[in-house]
């Protein structure tokens, strides 16, 4: 059985009123989109995170550019 935890969110009445038109135009729930918009959120901290130690690595092996790269992997 899977559980979901409850969050309550304040927004400005306008930021309600626009959730609220694209909730009705796409025919889902607040909770839908707050959910997903989340999910996108933290993937994108997650991928910048991992992004930034990936091009630490690069650098310090001298790939500074996608040729570096490239002429590394001897598809230059």
């Amino acid at each position: 059985m899977s559980y979901m935890a409850t969050v309550t969110l304040r927004i400005p009445d306008a930021l309600d009123e626009a959730l609220s038109r694209q909730c009705s135009a796409a025919g889902v729930s607040k909770s839908d989109i707050l959910r997903e918009a989340l999910r996108r959120y933290l993937l994108v901290g997650e991928f910048r995170s991992l992004r930034e130690q990936l091009v630490e690595r690069a650098q310090s092996r001298g790939l500074f550019t996608d040729d570096d790269v490239f002429a590394a992997l001897g598809k230059d």
